[in-house]
């Protein structure tokens, strides 16, 4: 994780806000609206369908497809069918219907009208025609039971015609929708100025007659039966389609007018008893609205119970991007009865809720890799989209597309100012040092935003020391090319074992390889992993012996010796020039262990302190006690033989041998020591060496003051 500055936190909150402001700002307003969208299709895919259509207290009658294909409707004007309405009417009152209103608007009269049929006119012979519909209107209206709709226009308004007017005195209330931009309806208005004074609209009208009061519209909000509908727009409503328009039945207005012929007055005071009835068209091609529920598809409503006629041949619904106007007005007085319409934030906490969300991702492109970064913005939307389907099952709608598309701005302009700017001096750091630092040291100084310096630390280290054997002799009969192409396998084989076990390559001299295990990172097992790192280099010089062209025909073999214990790591020179290095006795006992391998025909030796670190992890052989130059103090020594259990038969053969050759050696047993080194002495040149030392010795022995070390004169 990359570390922070000043600079970088206050680039972060700039790009933030200005992210934040950018995508709430008016020419934007539309995503507030995809929002609506966004949540409304997530919710009923997440959560579903929950609220049954009987418990609806709005219900809608719909002149249909059906009812334009039943007689007596079936190729006769709308104007003729009046007098069926106020018979269905009559019964939806008597069924115990609370108040009803026209989504229909009725403009002119068939008493006014001339109905053409052939080369004759009758509009003489329907005067009269209407009064029964005429004496309907005046008696809801007058018990205040029925509203009849407009639509308001200064230019071309929409109202029913003269005599319905005068029928229904001044019930009649607008149907005006209020479009937003994109041509999408979200929101209904809550009232109309009408000579100066606000006048509620149909569905608040019918919505407050169905409670038994009266709105309070001010200029501060309206206020329904106590409820304060919430308006993020001034006096609109924010439609709530909860159920995706299924939660309101819708009747037949044919089926309802059968049911009157047959006089089944139970079957209207099942389905009206207590509801508020809207009159209006379901057609496939006339008065079809687009809403917020465009993303996740609408219903014209739920098929209501049948009565008189047959069930059409088609019964199953399907979703569509548009809905019946109607059913806009009956989602209006569910949210109104039910006090469940959509609460919106407000342009303050929208515009706070975006930058939040931006200065988190712009923090964190800050701090990650531009693909954790990514995945960062990936998680943070994924959660927040779910608190924002939580929230909106509530009916309170949290921007989503805003804060989404601010969020992703920000990722996208943190990165490019990191590219340009932030990131600039890491890179530099980067390529200048890693052909010469550790990648942790590298990492280090990209963390602490310096550059090297002189200092360093104690720590416990394991070191490494690597050199080939009888290399010069080897080097005279190459060619300068050969001899490069050879090094280079060789110490790049060499250096992905030691790196691979997490040690760092500290130098190269030559042929030889100077290594540390536990430094710079930390690795609590820096010695189990060095001897690890010495078993593989020896296995792989010998797979490069017997398969690299490079290798043919020199066999090389190389001397490793492993020591532990406390150094001083760090970053070592002079003012100008240094390397990160570790310096110590602990790093000359190791070089000196490398040299001893060649007295005892071994290719790693590692010291006590060594093994010690690496408790039962390794088989091993001790070879001897030693006192190295310039080392008074004498060391036990020993050899990895493999894994705690991997060693082979011929390894446990020799290691028993040698370890009774040794016990009687250190006894002064000389004689059984030349015996139990002679038996593997073939096999084993470290064997064959103490043989031959312990026959010495039985033929002169030693002063009475001999002790079991060997003391080594050279490096």
């Amino acid at each position: 994780m990359r570390r922070i500055g000043r600079r970088d936190i206050v680039a972060a909150i700039l790009i933030a806000l200005l992210a934040g402001a950018v995508f709430t700002s008016p020419p934007l307003r539309a995503l507030q609206g995809l929002s609506l969208d966004i949540l409304t299709a997530l919710r009923g895919k997440i959560i579903g369908d929950r609220r049954d259509p009987a418990t609806s207290p709005v219900v809608v009658v719909a002149i249909d497809g059906e009812t334009y294909d039943t007689p007596p409707f079936k190729g006769s004007p709308t104007q003729t069918w009046t007098r069926e309405i106020a018979r269905v009417l009559g019964s939806i009152t008597e069924g115990g219907a609370k108040v009803i209103g026209f989504d229909v608007i009725f403009m002119s009269s068939i008493e006014q009208s001339e109905i053409p049929f052939g080369d004759a006119s009758f509009g003489s012979r329907v005067r009269g025609f209407d009064r029964d519909y005429l004496i309907a209107l005046r008696r809801l209206s007058d018990s205040g039971k029925l509203v009849l709709g407009e639509i308001l226009s200064n230019d071309h308004p929409d109202r029913p015609d003269r005599a319905q007017q005068l029928a229904v005195k001044n019930n009649i209330r607008a149907l005006n929708v209020h479009t937003d931009p994109d041509d999408v309806i979200r929101r209904m208005p809550l009232s109309f100025s009408i000579e100066g004074k606000p006048v509620p609209a149909m569905a608040v009208e019918l919505a407050a007659r169905a409670l038994g009061t009266k709105p309070e519209i001010g200029p501060s909000g309206a206020t329904l039966s106590g409820y304060a509908i919430p308006s993020a727009v001034p006096n609109t409503l924010t439609l709530n389609f909860r159920g995706l328009g299924r939660d309101v039945p819708a009747y037949s207005f044919a089926d309802l007018r059968a049911c009157v012929e047959k006089g089944d007055t139970d079957f209207f005071r099942r389905a009206f008893e207590g509801k508020i009835v809207l009159l209006g068209t379901i057609l496939n091609f006339e008065d079809r609205k687009l809403t917020s529920m465009r993303l996740s598809g609408g219903y014209d409503g739920s098929r209501g119970s049948r009565c008189a006629l047959p069930a059409p041949a088609s019964t199953a619904q399907k979703t569509r991007s548009d809905i019946a106007g109607v059913f806009m007005h009956a989602t209006v007085v569910r949210n109104l009865i039910e006090q469940d319409a959509v609460t919106e934030l407000g342009f303050p906490m929208r515009t706070i809720l975006t930058i939040a969300l931006a200065a988190v991702i712009a923090c964190a492109a800050c701090m990650l890799a531009p693909g954790g970064a990514v995945i960062a913005w990936l998680a943070l939307t994924a959660v927040y989209a779910a608190a924002a389907v939580g929230a909106f099952v509530h009916a309170l709608a949290l921007p989503l597309t805003e804060p989404a598309l601010a969020s992703l701005a920000a990722l996208a302009m943190m990165i490019g100012y990191r590219f340009v700017l932030a990131d600039r001096d890491e890179r530099f750091l980067r390529k200048s040092f890693a052909l010469y630092l550790a990648p942790e040291v590298i990492e280090t100084m990209v963390a602490s935003g310096k550059m090297p310096a002189l200092g360093g630390e104690m720590r416990n280290v394991t070191m490494f020391f690597s050199d080939l054997s009888g290399f010069s002799s080897i080097a005279e009969t190459m060619t300068p090319g050969e001899l490069v192409t050879l090094m280079n396998e060789y110490l790049s084989a060499m250096t992905d074992i030691i790196e691979g076990h997490g040690g760092y390559v500290d130098k190269y001299i030559g042929d030889s390889i100077v290594a540390m295990f536990g430094a710079p990172a930390d690795d609590p097992a820096h010695a189990r992993n060095a001897v690890r790192a010495a078993l593989k280099c020896h296995e792989k010089l010998a797979e490069l012996n017997a398969g690299n062209p490079a290798f043919a025909g020199h066999g090389l073999s190389h001397r490793i010796g492993l020591n532990s214990g406390e150094a001083v790591v760090g970053n070592i020179g002079s003012r100008r020039r240094f390397n990160y290095t570790v310096m110590s006795d602990t790093v000359n006992v190791a070089s000196r262990l490398e040299g001893a391998n060649k007295y005892y025909g071994t290719a790693i030796m590692a010291s006590e302190a060594t093994v010690a670190q690496t408790g039962d992890t390794f088989a091993w052989r001790e070879l001897d006690a030693i006192r190295v130059m310039g080392r008074g103090e004498a060391i036990r020594v020993f050899e990895p033989l493999a894994a705690r259990g991997a060693e082979s038969v011929a390894q446990a053969k020799v290691a028993a041998a040698y370890a009774e050759g040794l016990r009687c050696w250190r006894a002064r047993e000389f004689a059984k020591a030349a015996d139990a080194f002679g038996g593997v002495a073939k096999i084993d040149p470290t064997s064959a060496l103490f043989a031959k030392r312990a026959k010495a010795l039985t033929e002169a022995p030693p002063p009475p003051d001999w002790t079991p070390v060997n003391t080594l004169e050279g490096k």
